[in-house]
């Protein structure tokens, strides 16, 4: 598995509202960077949903407004 990452460079990003900084360039690095597991979370980035066989691929850019949706199971 392959991380995207600047170098070395942060750009900000607002993460389920929050300001944040990050150096991953791809949501799978964002997960990864947020020690959050890809298998049972949605993201959206600017309000366009993010399909999981595109989370490596897909590139942040500066003020990218993303969020993180983790499904709970319940019953």
């Amino acid at each position: 598995m392959r991380f995207f990452y600047f170098n070395g460079a942060m750009i900000r990003l607002r993460v389920n509202g929050e300001a944040v900084e990050s150096g991953a360039a791809s949501v799978q690095g964002l997960l990864a960077e947020l020690g959050i597991e890809s298998g049972r979370v949605a993201v959206e980035v600017n309000m366009e949903i993010v399909k999981k066989k595109d989370y490596a691929g897909f590139l942040l850019k500066e003020g990218d407004v993303v969020e993180i949706v983790n499904f709970v199971g319940g019953g």
